[in-house]
């Protein structure tokens, strides 16, 4: 038998939890369904790195199948997944700086596909606390307008709002976990702006709810 066996779908039926992230390391993902394995896959159920162990497993394995990549993942099971996972889970894999950025972007890429204003124009700048950018922040502008939303990492518009938070609370926002009003009167939000506007921000989108 080889050293390292290529794991099948059926190899992969029936695991869960760490014997699910060792099958997957080895996965041939040709027969594989992401949104499978995201169904198969409960935080709850894994250690405090093993969240950003199966994050960091689907990029490789997406490197050798694009239908493998996070965009693949239906929003659903994405927030499913991120809202199960302990606040020390998500600190573990926004401490890999590649992961960071690969979920940041990715949740800032979603966003114009969960918009509901229609009239709104509005133009927000984010800055997540730990990054790399000026003053230790990750930055991202996103601009509604016509009922689409566009992102950048260039702050090329005045905002209405500037929005500072940690990537773990701006996860729990997305996945309905906080409320940006709450996160605000307890200190874990900044805001600098129009503070009504703010707080009804997650009201223009139509955000997944976890299952």
């Amino acid at each position: 038998m080889a050293d390292n066996p290529e794991a099948t779908s059926v190899d992969l039926a029936g695991l869960r939890g760490v014997a699910l992230l060792d099958a997957l390391e080895r996965a041939d993902v040709s027969d594989l369904d992401v949104n499978a394995v995201a169904d198969a896959i409960d935080p709850r159920e894994l250690g405090r790195d093993d969240v950003s162990r199966l994050l960091a497993t689907l990029v490789r394995l997406a490197e050798r199948a694009p239908a493998f990549a996070l965009e693949k993942v239906d929003p659903t099971r994405f927030a499913t997944l991120v809202a199960r996972a302990s606040r020390a889970q998500l600190e573990a894999v926004v401490a890999e700086r590649t992961l960071r950025e690969r979920v940041l972007d990715e949740i800032f890429a979603r966003m114009g596909a969960h918009i509901r204003a229609r009239s709104l124009h509005a133009v927000v700048h984010w800055r997540l606390s730990g990054g790399t950018g000026a003053g230790g922040y990750d930055r991202y502008e996103t601009v509604i307008s016509s009922g689409s939303c566009t992102v950048s990492r260039e702050m090329r518009e005045k905002p209405r709002v500037t929005i500072t938070l940690s990537p773990v609370d701006f996860f729990r926002i997305i996945t309905h976990q906080a409320t940006p009003a709450v996160l605000f009167v307890t200190g874990k939000l900044k805001v600098k702006g129009d503070l009504a506007f703010a707080a009804g921000l997650t009201s223009h989108f139509d955000l997944p709810r976890p299952a």
